[in-house]
């Protein structure tokens, strides 16, 4: 079952005109100029991190996928509500890729195998709720993950920020027709949740996005 709130944050994607400027928005002007954190940061982060099975959990444009170093004869999953998002990145990226239309903070169907590797890239700041809500991502996404596997990807932290104008603009608007829900997302409580759930966690501030890297779930979450 999907809330409505969770459906506003990835209404955006249903859209192809958003997701024809989608790079040139996101990827190039809200990164560098609003969010301060530019797209070889997120680069760094995949590269290196993508395992031969790997699902991608809210892809966008695809931008990430089509740039990133995919491993050769990659397994590749995309998730996420919009249909329309899913069947714009794998058009994009012209290779066999598996599309599930799910709510992240559901749990996958048991048909649904392990992966090496999940990313989860600015998914978290679009979702409902605090993180005490946000958190089932992590615990849906942790099961799905096979012995030694990396969960990586980022968000736009809402609390205790100094923003650009443009930051402060967008963060304002987006919150306000549901786009975005992360007015209360702070750092200690994205470290708690991702602690509380994996054994080896990594957070790196870049501007106001938060950069992590979660190993090892722990066999029973400490909540």
């Amino acid at each position: 079952m999907t809330s409505d709130t969770t459906q506003a944050g990835a209404a955006p994607y249903s859209s192809n005109l958003f997701l024809n400027v989608y790079d040139l928005w996101v990827m190039r002007l809200s990164n560098s100029y609003a969010w301060r954190c530019n797209r070889q940061n997120f680069l760094d982060l995949y590269n290196g991190r993508i395992g031969h099975r790997h699902l991608e959990v809210g892809p966008g444009s695809g931008w990430l996928l089509a740039n990133a170093d995919l491993p050769a004869e990659v397994d590749l999953t995309l998730s996420d509500l919009s249909p329309n998002s899913l069947k714009h990145t794998a058009s994009r990226l012209q290779i066999p890729t598996t599309l599930i239309e799910q709510d992240v903070l559901e749990p996958f169907a048991e048909n649904v195998e392990a992966f090496d590797s999940i990313s989860l890239n600015y998914v978290l700041h679009c979702l409902p709720g605090d993180w005490s809500t946000k958190a089932a991502a992590f615990d849906n996404l942790a099961e799905k993950l096979k012995p030694g596997g990396v969960l990586f990807g980022s968000t736009v932290i809402g609390v205790d920020q100094r923003y650009t104008l443009f930051g402060k603009a967008l963060m304002t608007a987006y919150n306000k027709i549901g786009a975005f829900g992360n007015w209360h997302d702070d750092l200690p409580g994205l470290e708690k949740a991702l602690n509380s759930r994996f054994e080896q966690v990594k957070v790196d501030m870049i501007g106001n996005v938060a950069l992590f890297v979660a190993e090892n779930p722990r066999a029973t979450p400490r909540i």
